[in-house]
């Protein structure tokens, strides 16, 4: 009697849980435990239904206690680890799905989720495997092509994201992921009309979306929307008024509409909010609050450039008519260097000083700190080392290493030049040749333009190159690049060891 009501309760307590009725069924279920408290799918699915409400912690103590009446159910080990990633605990959760995919090889849900936990740990080839794993099983999973267009994000081949977000929506439309995630590949592709509209199908259907309001702020910043982009920030707030990031974009669309009162209120709300300390210093002295910092937050400057790499080129020499390389050529070439030197580019991007530095080099290194731009860089096969790290760190311990260095628009990134001069300086032989640019300061040595950019006054480099133990050989007025339309003036030196 016990049993055959237990079971009709249990059958109830599904349906319920199927029509999205969590609570009643959550009722039912607890009822079932009451007459059998190691009935397996009672606490299972109380244990899912936890997870769907939040509570993690239940979730994964009920999932527990159910696989502890029976270990061998691949569905329960596949939620535990659901919910066990979404309490954070990444390495737990993958030895869930492990767990599962043991207990049943082809099971495309534990493939991919085994690769969310895998992203979350970030090993996103691993996790690109995993999705397609789950995607060999069952070819019409847009969950799977959905996260395979992340993790694709994530590692900077943005046209494949934008293919794999796509494959997704051909299957499922109304997805309100895809169409973020679609939006976010447009949005590096840089077809930024396109990724607001992505960003809008993703806000239809899911209306109190923050990220995705903040998605488009960033699209229609980067068009020079800067109003639209405030008030795409605003409807993110309003959504999630703990929001750091979105505070943080805000203040930067204040900053473009020459808002700074307000700029400066938003940066701080940002900090409040737990953002980078390291970041909003920088924010701030910005718009000319608070001290100068000595340099960009690495951070920063990776994530700029990894965003930056695919369009580098174009965007620099199309559009911010960029001719920094060929000037340090022309003031290198002044100079009758020789072509067996080593040489070090440092900052080197993409690459594309690396046709001129050929030329003189017999060993040729790259040091930069955006891994994906540092690939663009290998496919011109021109560098005999490339390496992603900090550059001062680089040079430490390779004192008199090299002939040349080269730092083509790097110093924009960095306002106390004093510690990269001394490595420079360290790393160069007797005789060694150091050339670089700068954009052009009025009074401070250096100052934060609104840009994000370091300017350096002429008299600074001009002592601080003294003071480390350099000879200036040249320099030169030049145009840095355009900055809406208008040129952006820069200096460029030849100093020698």
């Amino acid at each position: 009697m016990t049993e055959t009501l237990a079971a009709s309760l249990l059958q109830q307590a599904v349906e319920l849980h199927q029509q999205g009725r969590l609570e009643p069924a959550q009722a039912l279920y607890r009822q079932v435990l009451e007459l059998n408290p190691r009935q397996f799918d009672a606490l299972h699915l109380l244990g899912v239904i936890a997870r769907q409400q939040g509570d993690f912690g239940a979730a994964i103590e009920l999932i527990g206690r159910a696989l502890a009446v029976d270990n061998a159910q691949a569905a329960a080990h596949c939620n535990l680890g659901v919910a066990l990633l979404d309490a954070g605990r990444a390495d737990e959760a993958l030895a869930s799905h492990e767990r599962a995919l043991a207990l049943n090889p082809s099971y495309p849900l534990a493939w991919s989720n085994r690769g969310n936990a895998l992203r979350r740990l970030v090993r996103p080839a691993d996790a690109l495997d995993s999705y397609q794993r789950a995607l060999q099983f069952k070819p019409d999973y847009a969950e799977a092509h959905c996260n395979r267009a992340i993790v694709l994000q994530d590692m900077g081949r943005y046209l494949d994201a934008l293919g794999a977000a796509e494959d997704a929506l051909n299957i499922k439309d109304h997805y309100a992921d895809a169409w973020l995630a679609r939006g976010n590949a447009l949005h590096y592709l840089r077809y930024l009309p396109e990724a607001v509209e992505s960003f809008d199908r993703a806000i239809h259907l899911r209306p109190d979306w923050a990220e995705a309001y903040s998605a488009q702020g960033a699209s229609l910043f980067k068009l020079g929307e800067f109003g639209a982009a405030l008030d795409s920030y605003d409807q993110a707030l309003k959504h999630r008024p703990d929001y750091a990031l979105a505070h943080y974009h805000r203040g930067n669309a204040l900053r473009a509409l020459d808002r700074r009162e307000e700029a400066i209120a938003a940066y701080r709300a940002a900090l409040a909010h737990g953002d980078n300390p390291e970041t909003i210093a920088f924010a701030l002295a910005s718009v000319g609050e608070g001290e100068t910092p000595a340099a960009l937050p690495n951070d920063y400057v990776r994530s700029l450039f990894d965003q930056y790499a695919n369009h580098f080129d174009q965007h620099l020499t199309e559009v911010l008519d960029y001719k920094t390389p060929a000037v340090l050529d022309a003031l290198l070439r002044h100079v009758a260097p020789s072509s067996d030197l080593k040489t070090v580019d440092l900052g080197c991007g993409t690459g594309l000083c690396a046709p001129y530095l050929r030329a003189y080099s017999q060993r040729l290194h790259g040091v930069d700190l955006s891994q994906q731009m540092l690939d663009k860089a290998a496919e011109r096969n021109l560098y005999d080392e490339l390496a992603c790290a900090d550059l001062t760190g680089y040079l430490a311990g390779r004192e008199g290493a090299y002939d040349l260095a080269v730092a083509a628009d790097v110093f924009v990134y960095i306002g106390d030049l004093a510690p990269v001069f001394r490595a420079v300086h360290a790393a160069l032989r007797p005789g060694g040749r150091f050339c670089f640019s700068v954009e052009a300061g009025d009074d401070a040595d250096y100052v934060l333009r609104p840009s994000n950019r370091y300017a350096h006054t002429p008299d600074y480099l001009q002592r601080l190159a003294a003071a480390t133990g350099f000879t200036v050989l040249a320099s030169q007025a030049i145009e840095a690049r355009q900055e809406n339309g208008s040129p952006i003036a820069g200096h460029a030196l030849l100093l020698c060891k």
